[in-house]
C-alpha cells in the first residue's frame, strides 16, 4: 500500500553525478555536499537509499563516512538491475544475490575499495562493498528472508554504518519494506521532479541533487 502523499523535508542538495575519474572518486564540492550529510546519518548505524538517485547518494554517503574515518560498508540490494561492480570496477559475482542463496559465505562477497580523489587521504580504511550479484528478476523473496536478514544485521555488527543502496520506489514494495525494518534512516533520492509524492515506505526525507 503506497503511503500518504505527504510534502517530505529535503535532508541535503548534493552535486547531480558524473562521470569519474577514478572507481569512487568525489570532487571537492561532492566530498564536503557528502561529508555534511553523512555526518547528519552517522549516529544512526544504517541508512536506506531508494528513488531514482539512489546508486550515486548510498556511494556518496558511505565515501564520505569513510573519508571522516568511519569503518564503513555499502551493501546493493537492487537485485533485478545491479550497477555497483560496474560502477566501481569490483568483480560482479559473488554478490548478495549468492549469499542469499546459500552458495558462498560472508567474506567471499566483500570487496574492499580504496577511495580516490580528495577522500583518499582522509579515510583510515577502505570503503567495504558488497555488489549485489548475478541478477534476479524477482527479488522480493531473497530479500524478505531470513538469511538477508542475518546478513544486514552481521554488517550492522561489524561496521560503524551501513549504506544500503535498495531497490527503486517502482520494485515490490515488500522489498523495499523488508530492507526499511532494517535501517534507522531511509531517504528518498533523485531530481526533485523525479521523486513521487507518495512513497512505499515512510522516508526521513529527499536527497536531491543541485
Amino acid at each position: 500500500m503506497l503511503g500518504r502523499r505527504q510534502k517530505h523535508p529535503v535532508l541535503a542538495e548534493v552535486p547531480a553525478p558524473g562521470e569519474a575519474s577514478r572507481p569512487g572518486a568525489l570532487d571537492r564540492a561532492g566530498l564536503d555536499a557528502y561529508s555534511a550529510l553523512a555526518a547528519s546519518v552517522a549516529s544512526s548505524g544504517a541508512v536506506l537509499a531508494t528513488g531514482p538517485g539512489k546508486s550515486p547518494v548510498a556511494l556518496g554517503i558511505a565515501a564520505a563516512a569513510t573519508a571522516d574515518g568511519q569503518r564503513v560498508a555499502l551493501l546493493e540490494c537492487d537485485l533485478a538491475t545491479p550497477t555497483l561492480a560496474e560502477r566501481l570496477g569490483l568483480s560482479a559475482a559473488p554478490g548478495l544475490h549468492e549469499y542469499l542463496r546459500g552458495e558462498v559465505d560472508t567474506a567471499e562477497i566483500l570487496q574492499p575499495l580504496v577511495l580516490a580523489g580528495p577522500a583518499s587521504g582522509r579515510a583510515s580504511e577502505p570503503l567495504v562493498c558488497v555488489v549485489a550479484g548475478a541478477p534476479e528478476v524477482t527479488p522480493v523473496a531473497l530479500l524478505d528472508s531470513e538469511r538477508c536478514d542475518h546478513a544486514i544485521q552481521g554488517l550492522r555488527r561489524a561496521y560503524d554504518l551501513l549504506v544500503i543502496d535498495g531497490p527503486p520506489l517502482t520494485e515490490d514494495p515488500d522489498a523495499l519494506q523488508a530492507l526499511a525494518e532494517h535501517a534507522a534512516i531511509a531517504i528518498a533520492c533523485g531530481e526533485r521532479a523525479e521523486i513521487p509524492k507518495r512513497l512505499p515506505i515512510p522516508v526521513a526525507g529527499l536527497v536531491v541533487f543541485a
